[in-house]
């Protein structure tokens, strides 16, 4: 009981000490960089990431859009042109008076020139920046584009997506955690037995996710998404050990006089389990960590800290707050909505050939499922964000009026003959889906001769060291035609330099396609022996992790094999993430009752009695912490615009609910039907001989 008193003992100061945090907290979340861009989380070492830097160092150029002018006079087009060459951070605009003068007819032109920049009814820039795509310096200046050009323009791009990303996930991130309170508090209120312990749940563990976002700010920035889902996440994981610690207490408080000592024996009875189910949590998301995309360390490493924080709280700020409301919260009290589970869990045991014959039969159509699922996630985060998003409606004008759904960047070296070049491009126009490729050949090509060229046309396309073209392909991105294309387009680009790049939006979104395929592999192995071996350590078996991770991987595979079932395409990241998640999150339900079935078995009762219990007991804690994960994601996966959060959000909802059926039907035949082998291959589960006698009596 020492610590447990230690924690009583000082629970004032420690109130103190956790509502002082809260400023700096708050300081450090507030200050914390968040990243838009996905493609910002690819290894260094890739080649198209190499080639962005390249882009970036020897043409000081970063971000890249294209603006489009509709139903707009050449001079005013020109004038807006001058305003934005003015703007901070804009390197260099390309259009047709950058040739030469709008009084000049447009036919002195190539026709592929006037063709890429014109429509019937609409004109289009080429705009590049000296920042990065998704920096703030970028996201500003496309602000101020929109401002200056007016509802007659359109800004597409990269950098157009990741600014509307950015103000939208700013307006929805706060309503996240507020849908998430409101539902998590209205399933604890419901199947707990008091009405005041939610908000006292919520406040303690409010102050966990404020001081790891605040921590956040010393990892230089986190991903939006991360940003989007942590709070949810940690307020959905963490729970348990709060509903752990009060039902403890409650237990405590029948045998003890003074609150205090029973809270002191609750913390220490509390400490060991939590400490055991966290572990598993920590362990899903750490795999995360090993993803070579590391987007997936973003969330992982914050998502870990978040469930560290989590467990701090629940052991020390909790308590506190417990017994400096201890009054109210007994005068709260009432009946939980969950009474008696002995009748179920007697049916369920004797049923149990059924639930084994429906778990081997499922096993088929949900590992299915759950692969063909992995192979129809999409890529394109712009496709499924609101139609009214000024991006989306610049992007489709683009397609409309110009057939251009992608832009691809290539360099090659400035030494390589014209000659070379221009077999290149002939080769490279070739290429099925590829609109025309841009480039000083170009306009030099045409009765444009070089020496005449203006300085930002030149500066624009060619370097010391580089020579930069620019591709339009019909093909939008991450699609299975611009891929082939891209592999095409980069078969006869070694032809002619073997060192020269493909780049641009495309090509980095195919490398992560290929990137995220082989991390979903290793997360995933990794995640299950890091929780197995968590398992065989805890309950000090060998036959137990198979066993639990079964029925835990069943209920994942039934999970993301649904949406196949469904019609329905993920982002990408979401198997990933929900994989790893709900292994580590709701393996505690199956821990929690393998804990009661080790005692009962361990006290002599014979296996059918012990699974019983063991179900009894386990089923209104597995039922509470299972609907307070869905409550606090199944609001938030309905409201949100972004469908990155919105999949994972009802991932994780659906998630906790499949595992929880599976647990308390499942687990249980397994039990029945193992029992042997379980208790010949673990310690602890070995009925003692006189308990035994003594039960049989």
């Amino acid at each position: 009981m020492k610590f447990g008193k230690v924690v009583m003992k000082y629970r004032i100061p420690i109130l103190v000490i956790a509502v002082i945090l809260i400023v700096p907290s708050v300081f450090g979340m507030t200050s914390t960089r968040i990243n838009y861009d996905m493609l910002n989380y690819l290894p260094e070492d890739m080649d198209t990431v190499v080639g962005q830097n390249v882009l970036s160092d020897d043409y000081g150029k970063g971000a890249f859009s294209f603006v489009i002018f509709e139903d707009m006079p050449l001079k005013d087009v020109s004038a807006l042109k001058s305003k934005i060459e003015q703007l901070e951070h804009v390197e260099t605009v390309l259009w047709y008076d950058s040739i030469a003068d709008i009084s000049v007819p447009m036919e002195i032109l190539p026709d592929k020139i006037y063709n890429a920049f014109n429509s019937e009814n609409s004109t289009m820039m080429a705009i590049f920046f000296d920042t990065s795509t998704s920096s703030d310096d970028t996201m500003d200046t496309i602000k101020e584009i929109r401002s200056i050009t007016g509802k007659q323009c359109f800004v597409s791009g990269m950098s157009a997506l990741v600014t509307d990303l950015k103000d939208l996930c700013e307006k929805e991130e706060p309503i996240y955690v507020t849908i998430a309170v409101i539902l998590a508090c209205t399933a604890m209120m419901l199947f707990m037995d008091s009405w005041l312990i939610p908000f006292i749940f919520l406040a303690s563990i409010g102050m966990s996710i404020l001081l790891n976002m605040g921590t956040n700010y010393f990892l230089g920035d986190i991903s939006y998404i991360t940003k989007a889902l942590s709070a949810v996440l940690q307020l959905a994981v963490t729970m348990d050990y709060s509903i752990f610690l009060w039902h403890s207490y409650s237990e405590q408080r029948a045998h003890y006089d003074d609150h205090r000592e029973a809270m002191a024996t609750a913390i220490n009875e509390t400490l060991v389990s939590v400490i055991g189910s966290s572990l598993t949590t920590i362990a899903g998301f750490i795999a995360l960590c090993f993803m070579s995309f590391t987007l997936g360390r973003d969330l992982g490493i914050v998502m870990a800290k978040g469930v560290l924080f989590g467990v701090i709280g629940c052991i020390t700020t909790l308590p506190a707050l417990i017994i400096l409301l201890d009054g109210p919260l007994q005068k709260t009290k009432h009946t939980a909505l969950l009474h008696s589970m002995n009748k179920l869990a007697g049916r369920v045991t004797k049923a149990f050939p059924v639930f084994l014959a429906v778990f081997v039969v499922l096993i088929a159509p949900a590992y299915y499922g759950y692969h063909k699922t992995n192979d129809e996630v999409y890529y394109d985060m712009g496709e499924t964000l609101p139609e009214d998003m000024e991006f989306v409606i610049a992007d489709s004008k683009l397609r409309e009026d110009f057939d251009v759904a992608s832009t691809h960047m290539l360099l090659v070296d400035a030494s390589l003959p014209s000659r070379s070049v221009k077999s290149m491009i002939k080769n490279m126009e070739n290429v099925e889906g590829i609109k025309y490729v841009l480039g000083m050949e170009s306009v030099v090509g045409s009765r444009v001769p070089e020496e005449i060229l203006p300085e930002s046309i030149t500066s624009a396309f060619k370097s010391d060291r580089w020579k930069l073209y620019l591709i339009n392909s019909e093909y939008r991105v991450a699609s299975d035609e611009v891929n082939n294309q891209i592999v095409e387009l980069n078969t006869i680009l070694k032809q002619y330099d073997e060192n020269g790049m493909l780049i641009g939006e495309a090509p980095l979104m195919k490398d992560m396609i290929e990137t995220t395929d082989t991390d979903f592999k290793v997360v995933n192995i990794i995640s299950i022996v890091a929780i197995f071996i968590i398992i065989a350590l805890v309950q000090k078996s060998i036959s137990l992790p198979f066993i639990l991770v079964a029925v835990i991987e069943l209920a994942i595979c039934i999970n993301l094999g649904l949406p196949h079932y469904f019609n329905q395409s993920l982002p990408f990241i979401a198997p990933i993430c929900i994989s790893t998640i709900q292994l580590g999150a709701t393996v505690d339900y199956a821990i929690l009752m393998t804990t009661r079935y080790k005692s009962e078995r361990r006290d002599g009762h014979d296996k059918r009695t012990a699974v019983t219990t063991a179900l009894a007991t386990s089923i209104p804690s597995i039922i509470v912490s299972a609907m307070g994960l869905f409550a606090a994601t199944f609001g938030v996966a309905l409201y949100s615009d972004i469908d990155i959060v919105s999949s994972i959000c009802m991932l994780m909802a659906r998630g906790a609910i499949i595992s929880m059926f599976c647990v308390i039907f499942i687990l249980p035949a397994a039990f029945m039907l193992l029992d042997g082998v379980i208790c010949a291959t673990s310690i602890g589960f070995k009925p003692d001989k006189n308990k035994t006698e003594l039960n049989n009596v």
